[in-house]
């Protein structure tokens, strides 16, 4: 009989599960969190975790927030269960479960309500989950899209802020009012200067509604830069069934990772952090050589080998890279083009973090779909392919493979495979990303003229006479044999 994950039952659970050792009631929020889903769930939160086992951060606990009405159902179920969940890691040997007790609560929705926990004067941190797409950057600029209707309606209405930016802002404001510190801001997105992208938004958004506070917040609120890593997929039927199936335990919102885990934090916290040094965190002074390695090689590499393995039918990222032509071509890509537009890190080896990268793509357990890894390619490849794809042609470096890699997302952006399979687009730009990707087909550069994803690169003749070619092969040769050919030149 499975047994139903809340406070009550914990001491039901079966023995093969590991269970919080510590009392729940002896924590207390330190930590406003936007965006609980399953990747900070099972990372910021396992952090936290462990310190709690060992009596430590007690006054670290983490209250969810979301604006996003879509979240109302994560919300219910989570607090159905007091806001306890299953964090579940995987491996071809491995499949151990354990509870999570770090969140305490989970506001969703009504922002007052959201609003009043973050003037909360034990919270001192807020991060941020919002996908890499959610910090309204103007591709064309690199800078505040200020022009985006949600942040001029902001900013014309600063008594009823409806982005979390906003929010975050009318928040600091009363906190220096009522002489309470202003807390921490900090993302968790796979964003190159995640921290000093949260800033520029913020203070951005903070100059349309008041330029005086805006610079206050310029010189009191830090926003540190960190690089997080765990493989996280997304909840289904498959993940609730093997945590019901393998466990007994009846969890409306599991989690189903990777065993493996990385976080590198700026150490730049004046109103305090939790000791996550002694659980395994690493804070430097400089983040930006560790945050490029991880988005130019981990993230690019699923982007590299996501959209050949849509094309060619794969359903899962684990079957698409045991593919050996789609494991040369994301080794080649690697070791041609990407490793020399990065700088040299002292005692890491970029070909051993690339080995290591791939033999967690290969985990046959974690199932990470690639539709998931497809998802919303319009803000993925601006952060993940394009500043490459920039240095590279800035410094004289080769392009073919970069220029592979967008020819075969503009051909996935088609929304056929190559057995003429319909491929759903999950992208905020759908339409127009397939309509260009049509058009492409006569005419390349109409898919590098979307300003909004490539900025100017469709000016650059160099790269548009590479694209075009590789563009032109795909489609007249197909995936493999236009995949070989760039290996083989």
């Amino acid at each position: 009989m499975l047994i139903n994950l809340n406070q009550n039952n914990l001491e039901s659970l079966p023995s093969g599960v590991k269970v919080l050792s510590y009392k729940r009631e002896n924590l207390s929020p330190g930590i406003l969190h936007f965006g609980v889903g399953n990747f900070p769930r099972a990372h910021m939160a396992y952090y936290l975790e462990e310190l709690h086992e060992q009596g430590l951060a007690v006054d670290w606990g983490i209250v969810g927030a979301s604006l996003r009405n879509s979240t109302s159902s994560m919300r219910d179920a989570l607090k159905k269960q007091n806001c306890l969940f299953t964090v579940t890691e995987l491996d071809a040997d491995v499949c151990s479960t354990r509870i999570f007790g770090s969140l305490l609560d989970f506001h969703a929705i009504d922002h007052n309500v959201v609003l009043e926990a973050l003037l909360d004067p034990r919270i001192r941190i807020v991060t941020l989950c919002i996908t890499e797409g959610g910090y309204f950057i103007d591709a064309r600029t690199g800078g505040l899209a200020s022009d985006d209707p949600n942040i001029r309606d902001d900013a014309k209405n600063e008594a009823n802020p409806q982005t979390i930016f906003g929010l975050i802002i009318k928040a600091l404001k009363f906190r220096r009012q009522k002489n309470l510190e202003p807390f921490t801001v900090m993302s968790l997105d796979n964003l190159p200067g995640n921290g000093d992208l949260t800033k520029q938004t913020v203070v951005g958004l903070a100059k349309l509604i008041d330029t005086q506070f805006a610079n206050w917040i310029e010189v009191n609120v830090a926003f540190p830069n960190c690089m997080v890593d765990c493989i996280v997929p997304a909840t289904g039927e498959r993940e609730r069934n093997l945590v019901a199936e393998q466990f007994g335990i009846a969890d409306e919102a599991p989690v189903v990772c990777e065993p493996f885990r990385q976080w590198v934090i700026e150490d730049h916290f004046p109103t305090g952090r939790p000791a996550f040094e002694k659980v395994g965190v690493e804070f430097v002074k400089e983040i930006v050589p560790y945050e490029l390695m991880k988005l130019r090689i981990l993230n690019a590499s699923h982007a590299s080998f996501c959209y050949a393995g849509a094309l060619l039918g794969f359903h899962y990222g684990n079957d698409a890279i045991a593919d050996p032509l789609l494991l040369a071509w994301v080794k080649a890509l690697q070791t041609r083009e990407v490793f020399q537009t990065l700088e040299p890190i002292p005692n890491i080896s970029y070909e051993a973090y690339l080995g290591k990268v791939l033999q967690r793509f290969s985990n046959p357990e974690i199932k990470d779909t690639i539709a998931r890894l497809a998802f919303c390619g319009s803000d993925r490849q601006p952060k993940f392919i394009l500043p490459t794809l920039r240095d590279a042609l800035a410094s004289g470096g080769p392009i073919d493979g970069l220029s592979v890699e967008l020819a075969l997302w503009c051909r996935y952006c088609t929304c056929l495979t190559e057995d003429k399979k319909v491929i759903e687009l999950e992208d905020n730009h759908a339409a127009e990303l397939k309509r260009r990707a049509i058009e492409a087909i006569k005419r390349p550069n109409a898919f590098l003229e979307f300003s909004e994803v490539f900025g100017n690169l469709s000016e650059n003749r160099r790269l548009s006479k590479a694209f075009s070619f590789w563009l032109d092969a795909l489609h007249r040769d197909g995936v493999r044999t236009t995949i070989k050919q760039y290996l083989n030149d």
